[in-house]
């Protein structure tokens, strides 16, 4: 019975640890080597599907430097974005093939040419003959025939003589040039190989990359941190110009993305750490000296954190913002976003956030109303 007892509590606790390795907690650890989310950091709160962020992280970065570069060089261009029409024009297009009806009228103008020379070589043909037959019948005009000759052929031995130097020079000329561009192109292809070396060293070099993952550690979320440099756009700036360009073209522009935030302040997830690190925020996008009073609602969503209140968060932020604002929970103008995940607090601003499916490309893009 013991021996029975001992096989069935094994059995239980095998059963025990398969079933935790299994089922695993919905919050994973970090792993090992990975980049955790952390205070300080400015980039994008992205939402995807669960099991999938591995891919949606890369997609994400490819989707938003595509953006980013966009955005800069509609500016740099001065471009502005127009209006698309709901349904795309469609045009007939004719192709002319002119390189062959060109080709036909040079064979036309060959053979023509061609016609008109047959005549004129058969007259030659005869006044040589007839000349030849004149040449035969006079001894003496033979023997002058071939006096002319042979001056006419020391003659042009002596023009070949002179020449052959020159044509000398004239294919050393060209062996120097033809030496002169493999040179030239060798030192090109140099120089091509080290900027390539130089783009795939600052590629390796984490710290230099504009944008990188960082490990959220929840499921369905990724964050994708961005290193704003010297007249770069803002995440705001980036999202808005996604998220209008999405709303206009219909076009899928992601497989595994589901929503897009902009983060401009991250600090720890506290009353008091929240009301310190929003007011730089708030002074820039709700100034006290304004003429227009702008009208917000607080976002809060909070993930695999049960310890703050939500209330205290919401009220915290609402009361730092300046008097001439005004709370509007049906038609704001600006909505302060506050995003826990974990012990991180993610804050941003959007605008028009009801009008573009609440910053959701899935549903931007799909073709139901």
């Amino acid at each position: 019975m013991a021996s029975e007892n001992k096989s069935k509590s094994s059995n239980g606790s095998n059963i025990d640890k398969k079933r935790k390795h299994i089922f695993l907690p919905q919050n994973k650890p970090v792993k090992k080597g990975s980049y955790p989310l952390r205070p300080g950091v400015e980039g994008f709160f992205i939402t995807c599907d669960g099991g999938r962020e591995r891919q949606a992280s890369h997609e994400a970065i490819n989707v938003i430097d595509s953006f980013y570069e966009e955005l800069v060089l509609g500016r740099a261009s001065g471009v502005k974005h127009v209006q698309l029409p709901d349904k795309p024009v469609n045009k007939k297009t004719k192709f002319t093939y002119s390189d062959s009806s060109s080709s036909d009228e040079d064979d036309d103008q060959k053979d023509k040419e061609e016609d008109k020379d047959k005549p004129e070589t058969h007259k030659d043909g005869d006044a040589n003959n007839e000349s030849s037959i004149d040449a035969n019948s006079d001894p003496h005009k033979q023997e002058e025939d071939k006096v002319e000759n042979k001056e006419h052929a020391t003659r042009h031995g002596s023009q070949v003589v002179e020449g052959e130097p020159s044509a000398k020079k004239q294919c050393l000329k060209t062996d120097a040039s033809k030496c002169g561009n493999v040179i030239s192109e060798k030192m090109e292809e140099k120089s091509v190989d080290k900027l390539i070396e130089e783009e795939l060293a600052e590629l390796g070099d984490r710290s230099k990359r504009r944008f990188s993952n960082l490990d959220s550690g929840c499921n369905g979320v990724v964050f994708v941190q961005m290193r704003k440099r010297d007249e770069d756009p803002g995440t705001k700036d980036i999202v808005q110009h996604m998220m209008t360009s999405v709303a206009l073209t219909r076009k899928h522009t992601s497989r595994f993305m589901l929503r897009v935030l902009p983060v401009e302040v991250t600090c720890y997830a506290s009353e008091e750490e929240i009301t310190r690190a929003v007011k730089p925020l708030i002074s820039r996008y709700f100034p006290v000296e304004t003429q227009t009073a702008h009208k917000f609602a607080v976002l809060y969503e909070a993930r695999a954190n049960t310890g703050i209140d939500r209330m205290k968060i919401i009220n915290a932020v609402a009361k730092s913002v300046p008097a001439p604002h005004k709370v509007d929970l049906n038609n704001p103008d600006k909505n302060i976003v506050v995003q826990i995940v974990k012990t991180v607090c993610l804050m941003g601003v959007v605008e028009k956030y009801k009008e573009l499916s609440k910053y959701n490309l899935r549903q931007l893009t799909s073709s139901k109303p």
